[in-house]
Order: C-alpha cells, then sequence, then structure tokens
C-alpha cells in the first residue's frame, strides 16, 4: 500500500525499496568523532560537504542516502536486503566471549527483526565489536525514509521502487549473497 497524495510517510503505509551501505570497520576512538558523522546544514555548507565524503557512519541512519557513491547495494524484496546483512555479518563475524557466553543476540533473532522491521520502512543497523576489537557497522536503510523523507533516493529512483529486476547496484555483491535466510 503507497500512501496518497498529502499523507504523512508512516510505518503503516510505507512503501519502497532499500539500499545496503557499509561495512564500516574501524576503530572505537574514530567512531566516537561524532562531529564528522553529522552533515551540515545545508548542501553548501563544509561541513555537509565534508560528511557526503565521510566514510564513518551517520550518526542517523537515514543520513546514509545522502552519500550516494556510498550504496552497495539495492533491492526491492526484502529477503535480498536481509540476506545481505547476513553476508556482512558471516564476512566480520562478532567477538566471542572469553568466559564462551554471548556477546550479542543471536543472529537468528537479528535477522527475525530485521524482516519485521524493514518491510515497515524501518531502517535497521548491525554494528558490534569483531573478534580482532574492531567495531562493525553495516545499514539496510529504506528509501523514501520515514524520519528523513525530504531525502531523495540516491540511485535516482525519487520515491518509486524499483523495478523488480533490480536486485544490486554493486555487482561485486551477487555472488556473496546467500540464496536463503538460514544462519551459516
Amino acid at each position: 500500500m503507497s500512501s496518497s497524495v498529502g499523507e504523512k510517510l508512516t510505518s503503516q503505509n510505507w512503501a519502497g525499496h532499500w539500499h545496503g551501505f557499509g561495512p564500516w570497520v574501524g576503530s572505537g576512538d574514530t567512531y566516537r568523532q561524532e562531529g564528522r558523522r553529522r552533515p551540515g546544514d545545508g548542501p553548501g555548507d563544509p561541513q555537509t560537504r565534508t560528511f557526503l565524503e565521510e566514510k564513518l557512519p551517520p550518526m542517523m541512519t537515514g543520513h546514509w542516502l545522502m552519500r550516494q557513491r556510498q550504496v552497495a547495494a539495492t533491492w526491492t524484496e526484502v529477503e535480498e536486503a536481509v540476506a545481505w546483512l547476513q553476508a556482512r555479518y558471516a564476512e566480520y563475524p562478532p567477538m566471542v566471549r572469553e568466559d564462551g557466553k554471548a556477546a550479542y543476540c543471536s543472529l537468528e533473532w537479528k535477522v527475525e527483526c530485521a524482516l519485521d522491521a524493514l518491510p515497515r520502512g524501518v531502517d535497521v543497523t548491525w554494528g558490534y565489536w569483531t573478534q580482532s576489537r574492531m567495531l562493525a557497522s553495516y545499514s539496510v536503510v529504506a528509501c523514501p525514509n520515514l524520519f528523513h523523507q525530504g531525502l531523495p533516493c540516491p540511485t535516482g529512483t525519487a520515491r518509486r521502487p524499483l523495478p523488480d529486476n533490480v536486485t544490486s547496484l554493486d555487482s561485486r555483491r551477487r555472488g556473496n549473497v546467500p540464496s536463503t535466510l538460514a544462519p551459516a
């Protein structure tokens, strides 16, 4: 269901597609540099120009849409977006505690939450410490975005969903996406 003209976009009437961003892997000290993770007051603002070239994840997930050149993949099927998240998770597995207890929620739970949130236009970010003690972060961002409705689609599709045959803007990633949502 799509929203009618003039109706505010909500999670109840969202219709669109998703873009993948990341992964970003780096130190906690770098990640904490919040100024680098925020756009300025407008397109001509020096802070915005710097933000657009930055690789650090933005403070607000929807601001990824401002970074057109950093779109890793685009999907119209939620299962494909979640498979991409799982593939990044396999590439950058989370740390394992020395005592053997869980450091994070299970992959199954993460998948279940993503499958619930994404079809309602809610962005999903998976972030955690890796085994090498670096922070990993990657996101699937809804487009149009519920919280940044004025931002244009980075692929130029405006507010319309992409055609069904478009699954990825980055053909290098196609071979890395598992065909099922079963954990590896």
